[in-house]
């Protein structure tokens, strides 16, 4: 399996990315520079959090129109698999390969970490599997607030396509386990087509036992079974 890791200036979660992918997973795991056109033949793509080009306009709002998206939105048209987190995640509703924006959290502050999520909705290639189960992982953001018009919110509950909501370690979801004050409580959302996927949180952070939680393994994990890798 071939992941490709997408890197802008400001980007501070590729190497995480590529880490988890290459050392932890023991699959090939490559950057590609926002500049480029050319992905080098992926299975996966990974646009990773950070600050791309230091969050001028609009979070993503630049990396949107980076050359390398051209390329990405041609891969995901195609059916590929990509995975935007948080920044990425921003990136992906900005070039409008997912629905919605992300707006700056309820509190107007930038918020670091753990928080619980139910996994719901569509099986994709990122969450095929984890249905029902509730995972630990952290958030680091300042524009997390994800909104969308009533139609598209009615059109994402109905299709399946919200796969991740903000939770209580039980389960339960409510405005007390929302960190940002995002609709619906939704922490990640699908495409119609469930090949691309945007989450604010940070599977990348917690995959691995020397950071005490490994639940954000899962998700890369779901990746490598579904995608025959």
């Amino acid at each position: 399996m071939r992941v490709a890791v997408v890197s802008f200036p400001g980007s501070n979660c590729d190497d995480d990315c590529v880490r988890v992918v290459g050392e932890v997973l023991g699959r090939t795991a490559y950057k590609v520079w926002h500049a480029d056109h050319d992905l080098q033949g992926p299975d996966l793509v990974i646009l990773p959090g950070g600050f791309s080009y230091g969050d001028y306009l609009r979070c993503g709002a630049i990396s949107a129109h980076a050359p390398i998206m051209a390329d990405v939105a041609d891969f995901a048209r195609r059916g590929g698999a990509v995975l935007g987190i948080c920044n990425g995640f921003q990136i992906l509703t900005e070039a409008g390969l997912l629905p919605g924006a992300l707006h700056r959290n309820a509190g107007l502050h930038f918020i670091c970490r753990d928080v619980h999520l139910r996994v719901e909705g569509l099986a994709t290639p990122f969450t095929a599997g984890l249905a029902g189960r509730v995972l630990k992982v952290p958030v680091a953001h300042h524009d997390g607030n994800y909104h969308a018009d009533a139609d598209t919110l009615a059109r994402l509950e109905g299709d399946g396509q919200v796969v991740l909501r903000y939770c209580h370690p039980d389960g339960v979801v409510d405005a007390a386990a929302n960190p940002n004050g995002s609709l619906g409580h939704i922490a990640g959302i699908a495409s119609a087509a469930g090949n691309v996927v945007g989450m604010m949180p940070h599977p990348e952070r917690c995959a691995e036992p020397l950071l005490g939680n490994t639940d954000g393994l899962a998700f890369f994990q779901a990746a490598l079974q579904t995608l025959g890798g």
